[in-house]
């Protein structure tokens, strides 16, 4: 039970009448009746105001809430009574981003509440939607719903609170998913950078016998049925139609590293999710392996959405651990399980040292017999401070470890590409369509 500041200016109007009380003793009477006016009309508009019944409040949003995407959340207001102003306010996760003040993505602590205030009339609903932004997958859940209403005067507020705590996952990102198809479906997929890819060259999958014919290359001959047929055949063939997709992704320590408020794993899940979707969708198996200091856990590649729902249960629960990735452990184990030539889509961080030394190693082995992608994450702000113009020791000192960082990773990638390994370097926000776009060139130059 609440008084509005025109409640309070009214209440106030009556000292000065109570002040003429000291010449003209009417006055001061004529001040405590207006004031009890006041104060009764205050009490009516309260009472009339109604109580939280006559409204139903609810939120709306996905089941399931994407990684690092931006996640539409909708309050509705039904209003039972005569048409009235109020605030809402409604209590998502702590650990979320949400708009701020200049629509810029800031914690919900800082932008204190999300309050959304409108007007609704009688039987009549309101709505407005605000955007979440979740930074890590887990369990959260939302608090209740507060309501704040004027009374049909306008000099009471009344206030209640709106049981709706709710638990509520964040998955790796769907949104994504859902962007791609409808873009697929209206065939505008280079909206989202996405290129088209042919399918270069003649493929190895044997299709059938012909008669030969002038502009035929010589070398598709088949001579054994040339001789039983007794004219010359040609051999043609059909672009392999399903090929393998392993990803192998590294849970080590330095995969915890944030790059933009999020860790590199979580920017390289979303990026996996949407390749093995898109892997699906053409027909490919896809399988998945994560690895720290030992394999924890292995899907055997499988064809068709199944296959994607079951890497997105298994991708919502991977963690982080703080321990150096064993290459050779890792690589070693996808060799004895996967005996078929496939694209190994390897998403690491080059850290240098003995593990690098390491990768380089497996990857070349398995290069011998299936196509390894060493996929990797740059760190802006390592770009950042290697080109800085050092004001301090301090600056100078940060200059220096950024560029020997850099010179590093770089010695890596060259070495990869010696021994036979394709790399991918990019950006954190620009991974997963520069991975999906290297995976459909190699499907069409038939390299896998």
């Amino acid at each position: 039970m609440l008084p509005t500041l025109r409640a309070v200016l009214l209440a106030a109007l009556a000292a000065p009448l109570m002040a003429l009380g000291a010449w003209l003793p009417a006055f001061e009477w004529i001040g405590w009746l207006y004031f009890a006016i006041v104060v009764g009309a205050w009490w009516f508009d309260w009472h009339w105001a109604g109580d939280m019944r006559r409204f139903e409040i609810s939120r709306a949003h996905d089941a399931r809430l994407s990684l690092g995407a931006d996640n539409l959340v909708t309050l509705k207001v039904y209003n039972r009574g005569r048409a009235v102003r109020f605030w809402v306010r409604d209590e998502p996760p702590d650990a979320f981003l949400a708009v701020g003040s200049g629509s810029e993505m800031q914690p919900i602590e800082k932008i204190k509440a999300l309050i959304k205030h409108g007007q609704v009339g009688t039987r009549q609903t309101w709505s407005e939607s605000y955007t979440l932004h979740p930074l890590r997958r887990g369990d959260y859940a939302f608090g209740d719903i507060h309501l704040r209403w004027l009374g049909p005067l306008g000099l009471a507020l009344r206030q209640g609170r709106f049981p709706a705590a709710s638990p509520v996952k964040v998955y790796p990102n769907l949104l994504d998913v859902r962007r791609y198809d409808l873009l697929l479906r209206r065939n505008r997929l280079q909206e989202i950078g996405l290129r088209n890819s042919r399918m270069f060259g003649e493929g190895t999958e044997f299709e059938r016998l012909r008669d030969y014919q002038p502009d035929d290359d010589f070398r598709r001959i088949n001579w054994k049925a040339t001789a039983r047929r007794l004219r010359p055949t040609t051999i043609e063939y059909q672009t392999e139609r399903s090929q393998t997709v392993m990803l192998a992704l590294d849970t080590g320590r330095m995969m915890q590293s944030p790059v933009a408020h999020m860790a590199k794993l979580d920017y390289v899940i979303n990026s996996a999710l949407l390749l093995a979707y898109v892997v699906a969708g053409k027909g490919d198996k896809v399988g998945l392996m994560s690895f720290a200091d030992q394999v924890n856990h292995y899907l055997n590649p499988q064809a068709g959405r199944g296959q994607f729902y079951r890497m997105l249960e298994h991708l919502y629960a991977v963690e982080a651990q703080p321990v150096e990735p064993d290459y050779r452990k890792a690589l070693s184990y996808l060799a004895t399980k996967q005996r078929k030539r496939a694209l190994v889509v390897i998403f690491t961080d080059l850290s240098g040292g003995v593990s690098m030394s390491n990768l380089v190693r497996q990857a070349a082995l398995l290069a011998k017999r299936s196509l390894p992608l060493v996929v990797t994450i740059s760190d802006p702000d390592v770009h950042a401070a290697a080109m800085q113009l050092p004001q301090n020791s301090l600056a100078a000192y940060q200059r220096m470890v950024a560029s020997q960082v850099l010179t590093d990773r770089q010695l890596a990638l060259e070495d990869l590409r010696r021994q036979g390994v394709l790399t991918l370097d990019t950006p954190a926000n620009q991974l997963s369509m520069a991975v999906i776009n290297r995976y459909l060139e190699l499907k069409g130059k038939t390299l896998i």
